[in-house]
Parts: C-alpha cells; sequence; structure tokens
C-alpha cells in the first residue's frame, strides 16, 4: 500500500468514527454513528464485517475480549464480536446529559486504561456549550474534568501520557488545545492552545505517533495534518473525501493508517464521501491501550 490512499471496501458510513486496531484480532474497528452500526476489516484477508446497534455510537475502545462503546444515553460492554451473530451492548455506566438531544462523541483510553470519551449536542446549529469530556475508571462512576464543550474531538495522548490533546471542532472554536495530564489521578490541567486553527478544514479525529506526532483530520479540507510536540506543522496528507473524520495507525507493525469519512446528505451519488481508506504515511503508532473496568 502507497503513500497515497486507497479505499476499503464500497461501504459507505454517514459518519464513519473511531477507528481502532486491535492486534489480538489483526483487525481494524470503528462505529458508523448514524448508521447504528460496528465495521470490522481485516485487512490480511480484506474481509469486511459489521454489526448493528441498538443505539448510536460514537467511540469505542477494546476491553478484554470485546468492547466499551460510548453510546446515547451512557457506556456500554459489547462482545466479543463474532462474524453472524448480533452485539448485544450490555450497560456499564449512564450519563446524565446537560441538554435535550445529546450523544457521546469521540473519545478513547489514557494510557492507564480509563476511558475519557466527550459528549456533544447533536444539532450542531445550535452551537450549544453543554458537551462534556468524562472519565470512566474502573468501578467509578462518569466524572465530568473538562466542561463548556461544543463538539468534542482529536482526543489523544502523547506516548508518555502525560500530555492530553482535546479539540472543539465547532465552526465556532476550530481550536486544538493541550493539557498536562495527571498520569496518577487521570485529571488534565494547565489548558493551552497547542493549534489555534488548521491550514485548512476543521480539527476533527486524531491519532498520535511513536514519535510525539498529533495526527489531526481536517474535516471540510480532506486532508491530515501532522504536528510536532512543539506545535510545529511538518507534514500533510490528501483524502479523495473532504469531510474526513478520524485517523488510526494500525496492522502488524502499526505503520498503516486508516482514516475514516463523513457522508453528507447531499452528497453525488458516485462521491467517495463516507468511504474508508488506508495509507502508509511514512510513520509508526502506538498499541492502543485497553479499558481497565
Amino acid at each position: 500500500m502507497a503513500t497515497s490512499a486507497e479505499r476499503i471496501g464500497t461501504l459507505l458510513c454517514g459518519v464513519g468514527e473511531s477507528p481502532v486496531w486491535r492486534a489480538a484480532d489483526q483487525a481494524f474497528h470503528w462505529t458508523d454513528i448514524p448508521g447504528r452500526a460496528l465495521w470490522r476489516w481485516t485487512p490480511a484477508s480484506d474481509r469486511l464485517d459489521h454489526w448493528t446497534l441498538p443505539q448510536m455510537a460514537g467511540c469505542l475502545a477494546p476491553r478484554g475480549d470485546g468492547w466499551l462503546l460510548a453510546m446515547e444515553d451512557g457506556l456500554y460492554a459489547c462482545g466479543p464480536l463474532v462474524a453472524g451473530q448480533p452485539c448485544q451492548p450490555r450497560p456499564l455506566a449512564p450519563v446524565r446529559h446537560g441538554a435535550p438531544g445529546m450523544r457521546f462523541n469521540d473519545g478513547r483510553c489514557d494510557r492507564q486504561g480509563r476511558f475519557l470519551a466527550g459528549t456533544m449536542v447533536m444539532d450542531m446549529g445550535l452551537a450549544r456549550n453543554a458537551g462534556k469530556l468524562y472519565r470512566h475508571a474502573p468501578g467509578q462512576p462518569l466524572e465530568a474534568i473538562v466542561d463548556d464543550l461544543i463538539v468534542p474531538n482529536g482526543l489523544a495522548f502523547s506516548p508518555d501520557g502525560r500530555t492530553m490533546y482535546l479539540s472543539d471542532s465547532h465552526p465556532s472554536r476550530q481550536v486544538v488545545w493541550a493539557f498536562d495530564y495527571d498520569i496518577d489521578s487521570g485529571l488534565p490541567r494547565n489548558r493551552r492552545v497547542f493549534i489555534p486553527k488548521l491550514p485548512a478544514g476543521r480539527p476533527d479525529g486524531a491519532a498520535v505517533d511513536a514519535d510525539g506526532g498529533y495526527w489531526i483530520c481536517g474535516n471540510e479540507a480532506g486532508r491530515i495534518y501532522r504536528y510536532t510536540p512543539d506545535g510545529r506543522l511538518d507534514r500533510s496528507l490528501d483524502v479523495p473525501a473532504a469531510r474526513v473524520a478520524m485517523c488510526a495507525f494500525g496492522g502488524p507493525d502499526l505503520d498503516l493508517l486508516l482514516v475514516t469519512s463523513i457522508r453528507p446528505a447531499d452528497a453525488a451519488p458516485d462521491s467517495a464521501a463516507g468511504a474508508v481508506f488506508a495509507l502508509r504515511p511514512g510513520a509508526r503508532g502506538l498499541e492502543e491501550t485497553a479499558s481497565a473496568g
């Protein structure tokens, strides 16, 4: 697979989000939020599988031999996933939203296995800052650790886990922050602007490579940008879909970058909007930490 992006199958997601590579399965997994579906792609066989969900899932993380799903009204456990058998999520932790019409959006585990995920009002046109970033630790209820968010996105952690990245991709904000992250308490502090604005597009989902580079999707620009830990832009990759949503490293050598995208209602019939792509960007990623609870 070359540096240029290659399309995976013919599937089209309404909102493809939260791609995650799990070495035990040698496969990528991701969610189609409005499609209420989980997808799995196994590169070695080029096989695609999917499972129907009872609610929209904004993000997912490995949990034991199954998955943790952040859905509309809380966190759920699911799996293990077996082709041809249904996925039946089991409730883990409910969430009390601050406004009507909310769901979980972007999220992942920190390096210690705590699960963090943000919430948003689904109608972005309302521009309501009711979103929060929640943390889930084993045996504990959900705890809000960042508030005043409209569309939380871009959550990622530095290789040592001591820097947390978070964006707000709403058109009125379009900023990426960095925080100092206490790996003992799981609390972020010292919020500062990391990327004030992308060269083009709004900041969406992100990944961190083994050297600490922060890869952020430029939604509406069809680009993925890599920023160095000190905030310098040093690379830009094109993807043949304007509304790229999130990227993730995977493959046996963690050098394959999977990119999901969004299909708007007015997309042309022959458009690749909503497709999933893979490329080799010349960098290696890090194994995602599984949820500890």
